[in-house]
């Protein structure tokens, strides 16, 4: 976990981004959310949803930054909104992101 937690510690995205994940929350269902989201962290712990759901925001990051036409705004605030309740839920959430 302490791989996740310091690239959660590194993570820095746009205010409006977070903003829109932590809003969020609240609505976060991980049986539903989680599944859509990331396919292959069905059923996993906290912990082990973390992996893909970071690689997918940094895929969806990559695509921000690079200008690509295929991204997706609505899907990165849903990742980013899913690693934010994820890591309410594990037992060593980086503080930064959770408030």
């Amino acid at each position: 976990m302490t791989e996740v937690a310091a690239s959660l510690s590194d993570l820095r995205r746009p205010k409006i981004l977070i903003r829109a994940a932590r809003a969020g929350v609240s609505d976060y269902r991980r049986d539903r959310d989680l599944k859509r989201l990331v396919r292959d962290a069905r059923g996993a712990a906290p912990a082990d949803a973390m992996t893909p759901l970071l690689a997918e925001e940094h895929r969806l990051e990559a695509t921000r930054t690079g200008g690509g036409a295929t991204y997706n705004l609505q899907r990165h605030v849903a990742v980013l909104t899913a690693i934010l309740a994820e890591a309410r839920r594990a037992p060593c959430p980086s503080p930064r992101l959770l408030h």
